[in-house]
């Protein structure tokens, strides 16, 4: 009988650090800036929600964002 492994990779949290949030979007740290806004936590912390993310990427996926130069621009 044939067996498969399946790797899932579970987020129990809603914020991400940038090196978490850029490996989620698959981007190289730093890349999200300009694209999408960390939100600052109690105490100066620089985070990325998750939900912001999934929103900017689906925008990109409907053509909702800037055009392709813009982006590529933002992304340096």
């Amino acid at each position: 009988m044939a067996s498969a492994t399946l790797n899932i990779k579970v987020s129990p949290r809603r914020m991400l650090k940038e090196r978490e949030a850029a490996e989620y979007c698959g981007l190289k740290i730093g890349k999200l800036a300009g694209c999408v806004a960390p939100v600052e936590m109690p105490g100066g912390t620089k985070l990325y929600d998750m939900r912001d993310l999934d929103d900017w990427i689906d925008g990109m996926k409907a053509g909702a964002t800037d055009s392709d130069d813009d982006i590529i621009g933002k992304l340096g």
